[in-house]
């Protein structure tokens, strides 16, 4: 009863964490990224210069931060529960999709401009921020994939650990 316990409550605790550090980082994000200018006219949108430095400083900013906080998360819910990595690994990959898909909601959300909207209110053009996006979604894994790593790199230095002592003992 005491495992089910332990394991609902890293669990529980990987979802609120999840949720929580989700929404703080997609409010982070949001400020960080730098934006790409477009021009908007009646009949069309394009960019205002070549500026491809734009839309990568939003991919990369969104996979550092996504890239601490599956280091932070993952190494808190890892002390948590130590002697059982399955149930932290489980945890960590559950906050790491929830957070990643609520840092991405929260971030564009915050950062969207109603193009259509301007376009069909104006009679000349205009120079605006483009929305906050990501132009490569498998970013959204950063997260998650960096938790993983931290569980694998965590049981192997246990299992070394372990080895290390029965090498000694022999």
């Amino acid at each position: 009863m005491t495992f089910l316990r332990r394991t609902t409550s890293v669990l529980t605790a990987g979802i609120v964490i999840g949720l929580v550090a989700g929404a703080a980082l997609g409010v982070v994000w949001w400020r960080l990224a730098p934006r790409v200018s477009v021009v908007v006219r009646p009949d069309s949108v394009f960019p205002a210069t070549y500026q491809p430095d734009g839309y990568i400083g939003a991919d990369v900013s969104y996979a550092a931060l996504a890239c601490l906080a599956g280091v932070a998360v993952t190494i808190g819910l890892v002390n948590m529960r130590r002697e059982h990595l399955l149930s932290s690994l489980w945890a960590a990959l559950i906050s790491g999709a929830i957070g990643s898909a609520l840092m991405w909601a929260v971030g564009i959300r915050l950062g969207s401009v109603d193009i259509a909207g301007l376009s069909a209110t104006i009679e000349d053009k205009v120079v605006v921020e483009a929305p906050l996006s990501l132009t490569m979604p498998a970013i959204l894994l950063v997260w998650p994939a960096t938790a993983a790593l931290i569980v694998t790199v965590v049981a192997f230095a246990d299992w070394w650990a372990e080895f290390r002592r029965s090498q000694r003992g022999q």
